[in-house]
């Protein structure tokens, strides 16, 4: 497995602290994250999915923990909208640069206004995608919202 990925560029361009991890991926898993954070021995709160969504039909990044669910109405409002909805994953994928399964909120074709969940800066260590399906990056929660440019809200049901 490639550990070159444009996430890891752009963390190392920002020269932000992180380590890599992989896992086997299973691509037949009912729910990728937690499959994720099963494989790598860490508590689902601790592993952090990314989820491409839209907000008023404006693309928009969201993070929040593996085992919990985004509220659509709570990111419309996060995001100073009406309606969100995921978007569809072809849109995704050609928007991102990824492949759903390996979406990073890093090194994204285009760079997504971008809300963590709240929650996660109750860790002191996160793991998000590397960029590529069995790739994890592990950092702060600090330094994921500095790398992703984000700011956090309460977006899950």
């Amino acid at each position: 497995m490639a550990q070159t990925t444009p996430a890891t560029l752009a963390l190392k361009k920002l020269d932000v602290a992180f380590a890599l991890h992989t896992y086997a991926y299973d691509p037949n898993a009912e729910r990728v994250g937690l499959q994720a954070a099963e494989a790598l021995g860490e508590p689902p709160q601790r592993v952090l999915k990314t989820l491409i969504a839209q907000v008023d039909g404006k693309p928009v990044c969201i993070v929040l923990a593996s085992d919990r669910e985004a509220s659509m109405k709570k990111v419309a409002a996060a995001f100073g909208g009406k309606v969100a909805a995921m978007m569809p994953v072809p849109d995704a994928e050609r928007l991102t640069g990824y492949k759903v399964g390996g979406v990073s909120p890093f090194g994204q074709k285009r760079k997504l206004p971008t809300l963590v969940d709240d929650a996660a800066e109750a860790e002191t260590l996160v793991y998000v995608n590397g960029g590529q399906r069995g790739l994890q990056i592990a950092l702060a929660p600090t330094e994921l919202l500095r790398a992703a440019e984000a700011r956090s809200a309460s977006i899950t049901a």
